[in-house]
């Protein structure tokens, strides 16, 4: 009799448990209302397109476990998506918001739903437009806190505040990036660094500061994404420490640092405590630009700190590192490990089922017979991965042509190995005309459900060389070594770390070197990779993959919902 009733119990226990869950899920909506806005950060009237007449726009706040539900109405003059960067988006790809990825695009006057539920991630992601340069002013904090009952792996802290880094351009960006595209150069450079839609005090004619107010012993968490369109950044805080708990929404190990790097598309958690004197002190960004010889906005954006009860005083800035201290960066980048024993952590993969080796940097597509070409050798601006140059569909989404079995969007024969094997790294072979050139298409890699990847991203100094932020949707990835120079399949492994390595979503691949990754494919659709640097990713530096359904209803894609755009 015993055992019936502890067996019972145990069922009770379990299905309340699984009531307190449900019960604690809540959910969560809003709505985008996506039209021109006239704004002047630096004295200058500029038209920019934006949500509900904010930038950045609003921030979400939602718990792991919520549903989140999202109506945008897009009443700007341009096609519109909105993409939930680092959502895992499980049986709800339609909602992920790549342009012809997977979805078409919003077009003017229309409206669409983004609809998915928060699974098993916390932290700090964000959403911003997935269509041409639409994200400098159109981006906004998605905040993940635990779920009701549960709690940080760290003291809660004070407050919590995010911190957005973004550019800013006396220009219509669209006009900007349409310029370049159409002679085959590379596009202006922005005019400002924004925190949090601020240039700072730095820029003549700015609009403000953005500024930020702390009691002295307490301690905050800080909540840092990099908007920016093309530009890593270093960011500190004058006279203070950070220790980093978190990055794209996985827990790390604490890492006591002075300075972050981050680049655009990561996030990055910090944990700030107010032990200073009573005083202001300066949180400023510049680039991080890893390519030589290269034009960059070189400016620094800055906000401010104050302490309660401080006199007033000119805020103490920081000493930030060279434009291009790549061995700074690295630093940071290379010594994040995950917190083994916080919340969704799994363990590394082992058996790996496809092996891919990546090359990935820039390339030049050839000048038509009757045009004038900006690009290096009067040649077209390209980049690729393998030597493919992607590029997108624009008759139908190539998640709408999987799921119904639509010939002619995209082919599966995306390469796993670069087509020429070289020194990858050489500068000599910059300018190679039988490596430089490439070609447009649109190649993925097809996957089995839950079949393990792992990605070898090899940099490569053809036209130029620096440091590529690589973005995966859909995933996050164990980021298991990065180094300089050509990989070596040798060595390589031996430096893998396959105890604690970093989760992520987004990398940046080392100026001149190679990094490798590991993932599970366990969540059917289409997904795309490319390079967060807007402009490689506007002239072809993306792949994407298409992950069949798996063996259950509970893990297949369902069908698009009935206001999909098409």
């Amino acid at each position: 009799m015993a055992r019936p009733m502890l067996l019972l119990l145990s069922s009770f226990a379990l299905a309340l448990l699984a009531y307190s869950s449900l019960a604690s899920a809540k959910i969560v909506e809003h709505s985008f209302h996506v039209k021109n806005l006239t704004i002047s950060p630096l004295c200058q009237q500029q038209v920019v397109t934006a949500v509900n007449g904010t930038l950045p726009g609003p921030i979400i706040k939602v718990h792991e476990g919520d549903r989140l539900i999202v109506h945008v109405f897009n009443k700007s003059p341009y096609n519109l998506t909105i993409h939930w960067h680092g959502i895992f988006q499980l049986r709800s790809g339609w909602s992920d918001g790549p342009e012809y990825v997977t979805q078409c695009p919003i077009l003017p006057g229309n409206n669409y739903t983004y609809n998915f539920t928060i699974t098993e991630q916390e932290g700090t992601l964000w959403w911003h437009a997935h269509v041409q340069t639409l994200r400098e002013t159109v981006y906004g904090a998605l905040i993940i806190r635990p779920r009701k009952g549960h709690s940080y792996p760290f003291p809660k802290p004070h407050r919590e505040f995010p911190i957005l880094l973004g550019e800013w351009w006396n220009a219509n960006i669209i006009d900007v990036d349409n310029q370049a595209l159409a002679v085959g150069g590379a596009p202006n450079i922005s005019n400002a660094l924004t925190i949090n839609g601020r240039p700072g005090d730095l820029y003549n004619c700015s609009d403000g500061t953005h500024k930020i107010k702390v009691v002295q012993g307490k301690t905050y968490l800080l909540r840092i994404i990099n908007a920016a369109l093309n530009n890593q950044l270093f960011f500190k805080i004058a006279n203070h420490t950070l220790k980093v708990v978190a990055v794209d929404a996985s827990y790390t190990n604490p890492m006591v640092t002075d300075v972050i790097v981050i680049a655009p598309g990561q996030t990055v958690d910090a944990l700030l405590t107010a032990d200073q004197p009573l005083a202001s002190y300066y949180m400023a960004a510049h680039p991080y630009a890893s390519a030589a010889g290269v034009s960059f906005d070189n400016t620094t954006t800055t906000g401010i700190i104050t302490y309660e009860n401080a006199t007033s005083s000119t805020p103490l800035m920081p000493t930030l590192p060279a434009y291009n201290d790549t061995p700074t960066a690295f630093k940071f980048y290379s010594n994040l490990t995950s917190l083994v024993n916080g919340p969704y952590w799994s363990p590394v993969p082992l058996k790996i089922d496809e092996h891919m080796f990546v090359t990935e940097g820039l390339g030049l597509i050839p000048c038509g017979a009757n045009q004038t070409c900006e690009g290096p050798l009067d040649q077209i601006f390209a980049a690729s991965m393998n030597n493919a140059s992607f590029m997108l569909p624009t008759k139908l989404s190539m998640l709408q042509a999987f799921f119904f079995d639509v010939n002619g969007i995209y082919t599966t024969d995306f390469p796993k190995n670069p087509p020429l094997v070289f020194n990858y790294t050489d500068s000599s072979n910059a300018f190679n005309t039988s490596l430089v050139f490439t070609s447009k298409s649109t190649k993925v890699t097809k996957l089995k459900f839950n079949s393990t990847v792992q990605i070898v991203f090899q940099n490569t100094a053809l036209v130029g060389i620096e440091n590529h932020p690589i973005h995966l949707h859909g995933f996050n990835f164990y980021v298991l070594a990065q180094g300089f120079g050509n990989y070596n399949a040798v060595t390589g492994p031996k430096m893998f770390n396959l105890v604690n390595p970093q989760k992520r979503n987004t990398i940046g691949v080392p100026v001149g070197g190679w990094a490798v990754i590991r993932f599970t494919a366990n969540n059917p659709g289409v997904w795309f990779m490319h390079c967060h640097l807007d402009a490689h990713l506007a002239v072809g530096l993306a792949t994407a993959f298409v992950v069949e359904d798996g063996p259950t209803p509970s893990t297949s894609l369902p069908p698009p919902p009935a206001d999909l755009p098409h």
